[in-house]
């Protein structure tokens, strides 16, 4: 299921200066999420697993069967919405994880997706956003106005924003390091530029839901271009500082917002 997966001089460079015990492996298969008995699996080639968990009261009555897993005992290694990469602590040393999904992208994209893989590990991140809201998970839930699936990808995409207000401080720091990582992350912005920009039209349209357009708006942050109105409001200091707080009173501003309009 797992091999060691061969790295270029530039993504080993960011894994040595930064996770240099990181284990970066290849997927035999795609998931959204191992089954316990393919998690464990990685416990051959690990020194130990440590599999997370959370109070069930974090999360409200209606919460995704796979999420209310994922906060209980078993090891749980990636989510719905986790993208082509994942990343995990609840091995000893940690492991990022690459999709054979991937194949097929251009090689330096998929160096950038590792290479961001690498930077969030050893930023000491929370592995889910269940580890960002934590209790007020029930309050956000309260405050988005969507079906339960719904409110899981808000909170994702949140999350995922929150983490890109800081990852994008290291990506910046790569034109003298790291060129060839620089100018794929600047590359992936670029792409995102056009249809980032025009998502209030296409969520008043019904072209978009609310929910995608949060997704595509949060996965920019990372790649510092500019968004349109609500989701400015995230590319902000004051996010990266309240996190969870500032999150809530986005949603909560903002679905009154619609329920107005």
């Amino acid at each position: 299921m797992f091999e060691a997966r061969a790295l270029s001089d530039r993504v080993e460079a960011v894994r040595e200066a930064r996770v240099p015990d990181v284990q970066v492996l290849d997927c035999e298969r795609d998931f959204e999420t191992l089954n316990p008995a393919l998690a464990e699996d990685l416990g051959l080639l690990v020194d130990a697993l440590e599999p997370a968990s959370y109070p069930a009261e974090w999360l409200p009555d209606d919460a995704p069967a796979l999420l209310a897993r994922y906060a209980g005992s078993d090891l749980t290694i990636g989510m719905p919405g986790d993208g082509s990469v994942v990343w995990t602590r609840q091995t000893q040393p940690p492991v990022v994880l690459v999709k054979p999904r991937v194949e097929g992208s251009p090689d330096a994209f998929v160096d950038f997706l590792i290479a961001e893989a690498l930077v969030q590990v050893d930023l000491d991140l929370p592995e889910h956003f269940v580890g960002f809201f934590e209790e007020s998970y029930r309050d956000f839930d309260r405050a988005v106005e969507l079906d339960p699936n719904g409110t899981y990808q808000v909170a994702a995409a949140l999350y995922d924003g929150w983490v890109g207000l800081q990852t994008r401080e290291v990506f910046a720091e790569w034109h003298d390091d790291h060129p060839e990582l620089a100018d794929a992350w600047q590359d992936a912005g670029t792409r995102l530029e056009d249809r980032v920009s025009g998502l209030p039209r296409a969520v008043a349209r019904g072209d978009t839901e609310f929910a995608d357009a949060t997704e595509l708006a949060c996965a920019a942050i990372k790649h510092a271009i500019e968004l349109p109105a609500p989701f400015a409001a995230l590319d902000t200091e004051a996010y990266l500082d309240h996190g969870p707080e500032y999150a809530i009173r986005w949603a909560e501003k903002t679905f009154d917002s619609l329920a107005d309009e």
